[in-house]
């Protein structure tokens, strides 16, 4: 028969063994008030994995005296929802006792299967706390989200963790055998376990099962190899750290950039993903103060193309600082969104005759290109001329900042702006 893992046979008896959630369970805290007063309401817990969402749902049904269903909402579907809330009814009926369905995982339900909720939890009939890993703004349907209350659990702190460890080690249901750990390997170990308490306590059984009664530094580091920054790719997570990545290369902090960056790359982001963020960085937050950041940071993509890893990584790494490092403009950009907002609101305006071609004879006759004065031939009618359609008018949408090379731009923007106006200036003496 397998054996029970360490993280289960610890899971706390009570609410005050749990360590950790103070934000949640402290005294005065809305959560442990709501507890304490017998108060049985539809939650919501959001947090990363190893934070004790599946513990805290057990416990409040063992301390409001309810009945506790759990589902994974992986494997479950709808007909397990209806056998559930169909026995919570009876349950209720006749014992007058509440149903707790703890919803592993919500986020994986879609929106049909999380509809199928809301009636037993409108009506009573179920209360249910989801658990996710993912932002619920996005993965919980509105409907069902304002029918629950939202707690937001947080990564355990690395003293919350060694806690745990000296619980493990000392617990007479923990280890199968006698470990001794040092303050230094407690720590590297809580450390490593990145907040999550099942992976700390899955560590703990694995450094047992090596037939060492001490573990030093050398065991910790040869056990568990590398430490996985691994996280989902496709979640909340990554997207944080792809966000604190580009907020700190839009606030030229340079350390901070290869910090997130080496988040990103050590746990498993596609490199090339990562480039064409860069990409999108040089044109969005950089622009024209530096042009050569845009050339840097396709290199480095082709670089990550041509080298594949570890090596590209240099490559990123030499273009996110460089990114970090160079001045700031997001003129292009801001200048872009107003020109498509105008090409949007505008989008059947008429191409002025002048700016035509007129490749036949008929695109002539209707004056297609009358009247358009070439730059090189004529350069002040040239300015003079209109270039919008003319129910617009003339707009301005790029505004240099004083930045590095767009400096240089505000001033042929100055220039050229005076040089347009002084040619409609003769143009209306003219006539």
């Amino acid at each position: 028969m397998a054996q029970i893992p360490l993280a289960e046979r610890l899971r706390p008896q009570n609410l005050a063994d749990i360590i950790g959630q103070e934000h949640l369970l402290g005294e005065g805290k809305p959560l442990r008030n709501a507890l304490s007063q017998g108060r049985l309401h539809s939650m919501l817990f959001w947090g990363p994995p190893g934070v004790g969402k599946t513990t805290l749902a057990r416990l409040i049904a063992k301390q409001i005296e309810a009945y506790f269903v759990m589902l994974s909402a992986v494997k479950a579907g709808v007909k397990d929802v209806r056998e559930i809330a169909e026995e919570a009814r009876q349950r209720l009926q006749f014992s007058g006792k509440n149903t707790i369905l703890f919803l592993d995982e919500i986020h994986r339900f879609n929106k049909a299967q999380q509809d199928l909720l809301l009636p037993f939890v409108e009506d009573g009939t179920l209360y249910l706390i989801g658990a996710t890993t993912e932002n619920p703004s996005f993965e919980v349907n509105s409907a069902l989200r304002s029918r629950m209350q939202l707690y937001v659990l947080k990564a355990l702190s690395t003293e919350a963790i060694m806690q745990i460890l000296q619980r493990g080690l000392r617990h007479p249901e923990g280890l199968d055998s006698a470990l001794v750990m040092d303050e230094t390997a407690l720590k590297g170990l809580a450390d490593w376990s990145d907040g999550d308490a099942r992976r700390a306590l899955a560590a703990l059984e694995l450094l047992s099962s090596q037939g060492e009664k001490t573990v030093t530094a050398t065991l910790l580091e040869k056990t568990l190899a590398a430490k996985s920054l691994a996280f989902d790719k496709g979640g909340e997570h990554f997207y944080n750290l792809m966000s604190a990545l580009h907020k700190s290369v839009r606030g030229s902090q340079a350390d901070a950039t290869l910090y997130w960056l080496a988040r990103l790359l050590g746990g498993g982001a596609d490199p090339l993903y990562v480039a064409r963020r860069l990409v999108r960085m040089a044109s969005e937050d950089i622009g024209l103060a530096d042009p050569n950041a845009l050339r840097l940071a396709v290199a480095a993509r082709d670089a990550v193309h041509f080298l594949g890893q570890p090596e590209g990584e240099l490559a990123l790494a030499q273009a996110a600082v460089y990114l970090a490092l160079a001045p700031k403009s997001n003129a292009v950009y801001t200048a872009w969104k107003k020109a498509q907002q105008d090409a949007e609101r505008f989008a059947s305006a008429d191409v002025p005759n002048h700016l035509r071609n007129a490749p036949t004879q008929m695109m002539k006759s209707l004056g297609y290109g009358e009247a358009y004065a070439y730059y090189f031939d004529n350069p002040e009618a040239s300015f003079a001329q209109g270039y919008f359609p003319e129910v617009m008018g003339d707009k301005v949408y790029y505004e240099a900042f004083d930045e590095g090379w767009d400096k240089k731009v505000k001033e042929r923007l100055s220039n050229l702006a005076e040089a347009r106006a002084n040619a409609r200036k003769k143009v209306s003496k003219k006539s």
